[in-house]
């Protein structure tokens, strides 16, 4: 149960975290992403209204014919073309992307690729951190030895050449 608790926490504390980005930006609605096992839905949400300008889900009627199943890659991607084709109808043009706790990846990515697409305008494209060799496969540079200090390779030497200092 501990366990559950903790993600739940996590879960929350990532939801905030993207809000509270979110609301430095009020003066654009925001279009909000929720995802479940069966389903996407998708809102443009004016906050400083306090009302949603447009939604649209795998629940809609328009949708429902068309997919097979509602929680996938293809089905996100057709919810973000009409949610794009409704908010351009209300007036919206610019956005920001809420993802809440999500990763934008997957079914919120397509969504977001999708809205994008069809004309609504969600800010640049996140891309992905560019990836740097591992330190393991960069080469080391080589210590070069002090002039006049060899050492020995192995203790047997060390123990038969003379030491400099006095006894």
């Amino acid at each position: 149960m501990k366990h559950a608790k903790r993600i739940g926490r996590q879960r929350q504390r990532r939801r905030l975290r993207v809000r509270n980005a979110l609301k430095r930006h009020a003066t654009r609605p925001r279009l909000s992403v929720f995802r479940s096992h069966k389903h996407m839905y998708a809102q443009v949400i004016d906050d400083q209204a306090g009302r949603t300008l447009a939604a649209a889900s795998t629940l809609d009627k328009e949708l429902r014919g068309q997919l097979r199943y509602g929680g996938n890659v293809a089905a996100a991607a057709a919810v973000g073309r009409l949610i794009a084709q409704r908010a351009l109808a209300a007036g919206v043009t610019k956005a920001y992307l809420d993802r809440r706790e999500y990763k934008y990846h997957g079914r919120v990515a397509a969504l977001a690729d999708a809205a994008r697409d069809a004309g609504l305008d969600l800010g640049p494209k996140p891309q992905p951190p560019a990836e740097e060799t591992p330190k393991a496969a960069q080469p080391t540079p080589k210590k070069e030895k002090a002039p006049g200090k060899a050492k020995s390779s192995t203790s047997k030497e060390a123990a038969k050449k003379p030491s400099a200092q006095p006894k």
